[in-house]
């Protein structure tokens, strides 16, 4: 049988379209770029999405343009990215929560892994586990020895289930061999608030929600869940040094594109990420807001792909343990 040749126009067509593409990745960015914040406006994901935008604009000479689709735990942004055109003129400011909690806690019409293109890590955030005034450990070995001769006794506030408090609390008491009361509420003030007033005992949360109240003294601050310091409250030492090797626990935000985008746009936004967080102001401003910067060789994609996935595996199990719990 005779093999029938495609005819000539459609060979010029695609020949058309490959170099069409070609060109407007290398002529990448010409026109603004918007990048969607999957959070209300206000949060910290927003504060520090703009942050990087405004300087980002500089380094790609084009407006970034920060735009806010809050909803479902993020997932009604992240899912927009996810259906964009892989142009890199829509991308996504994603977190631990949008990309690894909701993969396990919600039955998404995306793939996080599979859907994205990683394109720099921009910030770290550690948590912190604090104490009422009225808890009397005075310390995280203390706490830990209080805890196993009390389980189920110590209350411990969370921004709700599943959120990163409640899961960073399943992890502590999986490590420590502890067991805790968990009690959601609509958000971390109101726990705090509780806490304050001594009604709850513990809570773990982001350094940067818990900074006032430690500042003020009127809660306890155990351990930072890091293996480092932080510049913003220096006297609080990490696990590591409390006695608690390895009880790291971190939220992060980064930027991610929609899978298929060229690796030569990619290469371009990367490159605008790193040079903003190059920027002292830049820097500066994230460190006020308790955020980390990471080393310039985990800004890279590959870097900040390998970091979802070791998340994944670290964290989807512990998730479904509290998913269990809430049921």
């Amino acid at each position: 049988m005779p093999t029938r040749r495609p005819r000539l126009p459609v060979l010029i067509g695609a020949v058309l379209l490959a170099l069409g593409g070609s060109v407007a990745a290398q002529d990448f960015p010409a026109r603004p770029i918007t990048v969607v914040v999957p959070f209300p406006a206000g949060g910290p994901t927003d504060v520090i999405a703009r942050v990087l935008a405004e300087r980002m604009r500089v380094s790609l000479g084009q407006p970034v343009i920060v735009e806010n689709v809050g909803g479902a735990a993020g997932s009604i942004g992240v899912g927009r990215v996810a259906r964009a055109a892989a142009d890199g003129y829509t991308v996504s400011f994603g977190t631990l929560g949008t990309h690894v909690v909701n993969a396990a806690m919600f039955s998404l019409a995306y793939d996080t892994l599979g859907d994205f293109e990683p394109v720099a890590l921009v910030a770290r955030s550690p948590m912190v586990m604090t104490a009422s005034k009225a808890f009397p450990p005075e310390n995280l070995k203390q706490a830990i020895a209080w805890l196993a001769a009390n389980p189920d006794k110590a209350i411990v506030g969370t921004a709700g289930i599943g959120s990163s408090p409640h899961i960073a609390g399943i992890f502590f008491e999986r490590e420590t061999g502890t067991r805790l009361r968990f009690v959601p509420y609509r958000g971390v003030a109101p726990a705090m608030q509780d806490m304050l007033a001594g009604r709850v005992d513990l809570m773990i949360d982001l350094l940067a929600n818990s900074l006032p109240q430690l500042r003020a003294g009127t809660v306890k601050a155990f351990a930072v869940m890091s293996n480092n310091r932080l510049a913003v409250a220096p006297d609080i030492p990490t696990v590591d040094e409390a006695g608690v090797p390895g009880l790291h626990v971190a939220t992060w935000q980064a930027i991610w594109a929609p899978k298929g985008t060229p690796a030569s746009v990619i290469a371009k936004l990367n490159a605008a990420v790193v040079d903003s967080l190059a920027d002292p102001k830049v820097a500066a401003r994230l460190t006020e807001m308790a955020q980390d910067v990471p080393p310039r060789d985990d800004q890279t994609p590959q870097a900040l792909g390998a970091l979802l996935r070791a998340d994944m595996a670290k964290w989807l199990p512990i998730v479904k343990t509290a998913a269990a719990k809430s049921d």
